[in-house]
């Protein structure tokens, strides 16, 4: 019996080995990096504007939240609810999508980033790092102050920086799809190969704390 126990443990662990080296390393590099700074944001700048909500110049229908923002100079409304989400100025008129001329003022005013250029993001694409963002948005290329490129994703109509993606965030993206065993959308944790990988160290890990006891298996 303790040979055929010895033989799980080599055989499975030498199967998981990789994927254990994988877990191990991610780990390690999620342990050593603030997920504040791979989400960019000491990049943010904080703005506080007064906003008088007698200017609101209509009846605000009933929703599940309002948000009443700035758009550069600009009061703006937001209506949500689990349909959908709606922008509206003061007069209750649907707001416009921003040009591209406003994104990169908008991230010039609200980042310490230096906005490039700007383009519309109009198309969802598996594994991106604009994913599980609403669409469409604007995609605004960016430098810092030591000229590494940063791209930040604004709304395209309440102007808001929804990311902020950044060559660390990439890699802490391509770490966590590793983690997951998910490599191509680097999003599903509910995996079955996941699910499997799990067990096989379980199974590793109880065979060997059984060897390194040396229970006796014939009792």
């Amino acid at each position: 019996m303790r040979l055929i126990v010895r033989n799980i443990h080599k055989y499975l662990s030498f199967f998981i080995s990789v994927q254990l080296l994988l877990w191990t390393v991610s780990g390690i590099y999620f342990a050593f990096n603030k997920i504040e700074l791979v989400r960019g944001e000491q990049y943010r700048l904080t703005n506080f504007s007064n906003i008088d909500l007698k200017e609101i110049d209509f009846k605000i229908p009933k929703t599940s939240n309002i948000e009443i923002k700035k758009r550069l100079d600009e009061t703006i409304i937001i209506l949500s609810s689990d349909e959908d989400t709606t922008y509206l100025n003061l007069d209750g008129a649907p707001l416009g999508k921003i040009s591209s001329e406003m994104a990169l003022l908008i991230v010039k005013e609200n980042t310490t980033l230096t906005p490039l250029e700007a383009e519309e993001i109009t198309s969802p694409k598996k594994g991106s790092e604009y994913r599980g963002r609403t669409l469409p948005l604007y995609k605004v290329v960016s430098k810092n102050e030591k000229d590494k490129l940063i791209n930040v994703y604004l709304n395209i109509y309440s102007g808001e920086v929804t990311a902020i993606r950044s060559m660390q965030w990439k890699i802490w993206d391509v770490m966590w799809g590793f983690h997951i065993m998910d490599w191509r959308e680097r999003d599903n944790i509910d995996n079955l190969l996941l699910k499997i990988f799990s067990i096989l160290a379980l199974v590793s890990s109880i065979t060997g704390i059984l060897l390194f006891f040396r229970i006796d298996f014939k009792k």
